[in-house]
């Protein structure tokens, strides 16, 4: 079974992947074996994250992207291609929010969430799939949300862009299983990030409500994000395609 989670050899591509959950799965990825690409905007926090995956003795590497820029997006794939001789694994994982009730966000801030979220996701599995292709296959990993489940007063592009990785992740399944590339989406539930710090502030009550209704009874942390993406990445998973699995201690199973 050791070699069923085995990601030797193989080369993950994560946007977002400087912090908070992919952070997270690119952190277990790596002690797999997978080199890493972590890809983001922020230099700095990309170079601390390579660090930190440096420190666990694996390859890494950063790339500086804005997944709203196609041209940025391929030029993060042929980073890996360059850098680590192909790519076998994307995580889609790049996301926004603007919290405001639906009558109050702007078509502005509507499509710069839609963008990040969802668009991206598109683009850069567009620009991976022939690279996956030339290797044999690969895995896609696209990360939704519980609001993929849930509606929420505050979340509706958020909401939107989640339902629609959803979807976007079974049509990928569907169409690329002949080239045995497997596509796959995450749902988090409420895990402690930068994203859901800020929640916490802007939406009172929110943290004990999270408690109360968690099973679980806690938060998440980007490391339960780990064993999915190993899971996900690796040939353990060859037969699961399509799927969209919630990671929230929970929080679903209460409908």
């Amino acid at each position: 079974m050791t070699r069923a989670f085995d990601l030797k050899g193989k080369v993950a591509v994560v946007t977002g992947g400087n912090g908070g959950i992919g952070l997270g799965m690119a952190r277990g990825m790596a002690e797999a074996g997978a080199a890493i690409v972590v890809a983001g905007r922020n230099a700095q926090k990309n170079e601390a994250a390579v660090a930190t995956l440096k420190g666990g003795g694996a390859t890494a590497s950063s790339v500086i992207v804005d997944v709203n820029d196609e041209k940025q997006c391929a030029a993060m794939v042929a980073h890996a291609v360059q850098r680590h001789g192909g790519l076998d694994i994307l995580v889609n994982n790049a996301g926004i929010n603007v919290r405001k009730p639906p009558h109050e966000i702007s078509v502005a801030e509507w499509t710069l969430v839609l963008n990040t979220n969802l668009t991206s996701a598109m683009v850069c599995s567009q620009i991976a799939y022939p690279e996956m292709k030339k290797r044999g296959g690969g895995k896609v990993i696209n990360i939704g949300s519980m609001m993929s489940i849930f509606g929420a007063a505050y979340t509706p592009a958020y909401a939107a862009s989640k339902g629609g990785i959803v979807q976007f992740t079974k049509v990928c399944a569907t169409a690329w299983a002949k080239d045995n590339i497997q596509v796959n989406a995450v749902l988090p539930g409420w895990i402690d990030t930068e994203l859901t710090s800020n929640a916490r502030r802007e939406v009172p009550g929110l943290h004990d409500r999270v408690l109360s209704r968690t099973p679980a009874g806690r938060w998440g942390t980007p490391q339960d994000m780990a064993g999915i993406a190993v899971f996900l990445a690796s040939p353990a998973s060859d037969f699961v395609t399509g799927a969209s699995i919630p990671v929230d201690g929970g929080y679903a199973v209460l409908g």
